[in-house]
């Protein structure tokens, strides 16, 4: 009987112990080695001071009929070489969101296939004036394509008498992210690769 009312009391204890609470998700996030948000926003805010200011851009800026003189845009793939599972849109987003005053972005596949589904509801469905229905053939070309990769390289340092039984995990994170000519294949602009590293020490009775 006291065995299971110290079990209840030592399970009441955790219980007490846990906490949630919100915090800014610019915050930097230090929970454990593995990728997290502030790569992501640390990648992103490099990448971007960088292309903005590369005077390569500038041949690129001619007027359409409207005067508009910015950059047509595609985002590329963004490749994960990484061991982990990790949504690479989430680094491409906030670099498309930064780029749009610089840059005319077109529309990635997703988008693509909501504009065909549109169109087609707009052509052959009846209840769209023909005179204001959109048509195939009248989306603007991209001038050049962003796209990049995601590398990392791992290492993991079992415990031991020497570190005193804790573990300790390193990983090194390198982004690069490239725009080329559409038309030539020509890479006009390439990224310093932008470079972190998270430390992870367990201790003797932590665990992952």
């Amino acid at each position: 009987m006291r065995a299971i009312a110290l079990t209840l009391g030592v399970a009441l204890l955790g219980s007490a112990c846990s906490s949630t609470r919100l915090s800014n998700a610019q915050d930097d996030e230090r929970i454990n080695a593995d990728f997290g948000s502030t790569e992501i926003h640390r990648f992103a805010e490099a990448v971007v001071s960088d292309l903005l200011a590369s005077p390569r851009l500038s041949y690129y800026g001619k007027p359409d009929e409207n005067g508009d003189a910015r950059v047509i845009a595609i985002m590329g793939g963004i490749q994960n070489e990484t061991d982990e599972h990790i949504n690479t849109r989430m680094i491409s987003r906030p670099i498309t969101a930064a780029l749009l005053g610089k840059f005319r972005f077109v529309a990635e596949d997703l988008g693509q296939a909501e504009i065909e589904k549109q169109v087609r509801f707009q052509q052959g469905s009846g209840r769209v004036d023909p005179a204001r229905a959109a048509a195939f053939g009248k989306q603007y070309g991209a001038q050049v394509i962003l796209y990049g990769s995601l590398a990392s390289i791992t290492k993991v340092k079992g415990r031991s008498l020497e570190s005193l039984g804790t573990k300790k995990k390193d990983r090194y994170y390198q982004f690069d992210l490239k725009c080329v000519d559409v038309n030539t294949g020509e890479i006009i602009w390439q990224a310093q690769p932008v470079e972190m590293r998270r430390t992870q020490v367990v201790s003797l009775f932590g665990s992952e």
